[in-house]
Order: structure tokens, then sequence, then C-alpha cells
């Protein structure tokens, strides 16, 4: 799974907002707001990944369990794909 191509990240202070470009900005008008572990997962999948490369990146990066880091990329994961933001 990967971000679709059409999204673009930028840093307002201190959120980062997701928001569509090009012919997507017609269908996606929304902006997505994302914390710093939300920035950093949203970076690691502008690649191909999986979940299980996601959890492992997030047990790297941070200081957080396997349970949590499951459970977060899990949550994360399934909001990007509700709003249309994955390829799978």
């Amino acid at each position: 799974m990967k971000i679709k191509d059409g999204f673009m990240l930028r840093q307002f202070g201190d959120e980062f907002i997701v928001v569509a470009v090009g012919d997507g900005a017609e269908e996606f008008n929304k902006l997505i707001t994302l914390n710093g572990v939300g920035k950093f997962i949203y970076e690691y999948l502008s690649t191909d990944r999986t979940r299980d490369e996601v959890v492992e990146a997030m047990l790297n990066e941070y200081e957080v369990d396997r349970a949590t880091a499951s459970r977060d990329a899990d949550a994360f994961i399934s909001g990007l794909k509700n709003a249309g933001l994955l390829d799978v």
C-alpha cells in the first residue's frame, strides 16, 4: 500500500496538513491534519509498504511497544483507507 498520487503534505506552524492537488482536488475537498507520528507514517507510505513494515518503522523511530505501534498503525492506515488516500 502507498499514498495515492495527487496528495501533498504541507506544514503550517506545528501542524501537518494533507491536501489534494490537481484533478484530485475536485473530488477530495477536505484537509487532513496530522501530528508528528501521522506525518512519519504518511511520509513512510510514499513508497509501497506493508502494514508490518509500517509497524517496524514505528518501533525503530519511537520508544513504543509492539502492541501500541500495531494498534496505532492499524488505526492510521484505516483512516487513510476510509479517506481514499491509499492505493492498496
